[in-house]
């Protein structure tokens, strides 16, 4: 490619960003880097009654989130802006007044009741369907008569007949189509709004965009759009169009499918690490050279390329995120992870809002420290540290079991009295209280720490229980040794 690299992540402020949008921004934004190139984000917002007033800030933040930064945008501008579509409706006039001159395109003065009564008509005598170019020769008579009857046509773009329209595509290579299939289309509405297939075409060219990356789903999109390159006597620019997301199931995700977290704002929310989802979602569809799976940023940008882009669906393993997730927040300083999880302990009512003092603080290190290695995403920390808070212990069938032995009872008494003698309740205090329950009783091993843990936390397997027993807190191994007992 003789021009610096221009690449383009275009999205409709509707909402949140998705993850298949975040797929198509990363792979613009690692072909930039690794090429010297331009990364823009602009806003599809023609369709009005989709927009949504916070979607464009929704979308950045989604982005800034994953640690992309962009060239050109709304937020810092560049030399090709406007960069949100309704503040580029008189440039999309001049093209299209173009295509009109030329004849390329032409009004059309059908209703939409005109529209759906020959979809009806061409249903009931089994013709394929589309628009069967009814204005598309008008005189200037009909026109007229059109016009006095107060109808605003909509501009429908000419076109040819029997034309192979074929796309060297960077992913799914050669890919033809026949223009007999597709029908004059609007390009744009009788208020003068252009249509996606046209705005976008304009936009691509006067940003100068010279590689399309998006999702399959635009791929038929694609013949229209190199038409009316021709029409307009632009550059082409290439295209790499990428197979679909796959739900768990092997079928076509959808907004609604709750199977998975599909947007980048809940994994934030749920406390995952922006660089592992940023890892997890570059090997949707992409797969390195190796058999290694975990990716800096820096390191994917040097990786990465096309070619190894695979034409097949993407599953999304949500086990496989959960364990790549668990993997980053283990290599993560503690105070990071501490961040993460509070708003969630805060938001159980097992912490209270605002400041901790240095002994809150200290606990709540200890608390997350615990669960670290066990954590696929910070708000699990609830569930993980749930009887450290709650006053009734729910004792599982395990634990229950080991209760009923006969050397329990004895060293639940000494274990007792060991904690009501103690003067320090550190973590560095546990053990000595354990070593003299186990002189004063003979018991040792498995006998005394399965019947301290079981008794404790109603478990017979869990986390490391010095730091366990200072995380209950004397008043709550009192109360439940005295309970048991």
């Amino acid at each position: 490619m003789s021009q610096p690299l221009r690449v383009r992540y275009a999205p409709s402020p509707t909402g949140h960003l998705h993850i298949g949008g975040a797929r198509t921004a990363l792979f613009d934004y690692l072909l930039a880097r690794k090429n010297g190139g331009a990364f823009v984000v602009r806003f599809e917002d023609t369709d009005q009654t989709r927009h949504k007033e916070s979607g464009i800030e929704d979308q950045l933040n989604g982005l800034r989130w994953l640690g992309l930064e962009w060239d050109e945008s709304v937020d810092i501008g560049g030399p090709y802006g406007p960069y949100r579509q309704m503040e580029r409706l008189d440039i999309y006039k001049t093209y299209l007044d173009k295509l009109l001159q030329s004849g390329h395109a032409y009004g059309c003065y059908c209703s939409e009741a005109d529209l759906e009564q020959e979809r009806a008509e061409q249903e009931a005598s089994g013709e394929m369907g589309g628009y069967s170019g009814k204005c598309r020769n008008l005189t200037p008579e009909q026109i007229a008569a059109y016009q006095a009857e107060g109808r605003a046509p909509s501009t429908r773009f000419r076109v040819p007949t029997d034309r192979i329209i074929a796309i060297e595509d960077k992913v799914r290579e050669h890919v033809e189509f026949d223009s007999n299939g597709i029908g004059d289309f609007i390009i744009a509405r009788p208020d003068g709004i252009p249509t996606y297939n046209f705005a976008v075409i304009v936009d691509d060219h006067l940003m100068k965009i010279n590689l399309v990356i998006r999702g399959e789903e635009h791929l038929s999109n694609t013949p229209r759009q190199v038409l009316m390159y021709e029409a307009l006597d632009m550059p082409i620019p290439d295209f790499a169009h990428l197979a679909l997301i796959l739900n768990p199931d092997r079928k076509k995700m959808s907004k609604r499918d709750e199977s998975i977290i599909q947007f980048i704002e809940q994994y934030k929310e749920l406390g995952y690490l922006p660089e592992a989802v940023l890892n997890f979602i570059a090997l949707l569809g992409w797969s390195p050279g190796g058999e290694e799976e975990m990716f800096t940023k820096e390191e994917l940008i040097a990786q990465f390329d096309l070619d190894r882009v695979s034409k097949s669906p993407a599953v999304f393993d949500m086990d496989k995120l959960n364990w790549m997730n668990n993997a980053y927040l283990k290599k993560a300083p503690l105070s990071r992870v501490v961040d993460l999880c509070l708003p969630h302990l805060r938001k159980a009512g097992y912490l209270q809002q605002g400041d901790l003092d240095a002994a809150a603080g200290a606990w709540v290190e200890a608390l997350v420290s615990l669960n670290q290695e066990r954590m696929r995403y910070a708000a699990e920390i609830v569930e993980l540290s749930a009887i450290f808070f709650k006053d009734e212990l729910v004792i599982d069938d395990e634990a229950a079991a080991v209760l009923k032995e006969e050397h329990v009872p004895v060293v639940l008494t000494s274990f007792l009295a060991q904690v009501e003698q103690a003067e320090a309740f550190t973590v560095e205090a546990m053990p000595a209280l354990l070593k003299a329950v186990q002189k004063e009783t003979g018991f040792k091993g498995k006998q005394l720490f399965m019947s301290v843990r079981s008794a404790l936390t109603g478990q017979v397997h869990g986390p490391d229980l010095n730091v366990s027993l200072f995380l209950l807190g004397k008043e709550k191994v009192v109360s439940r040794l005295q309970s048991l007992l």
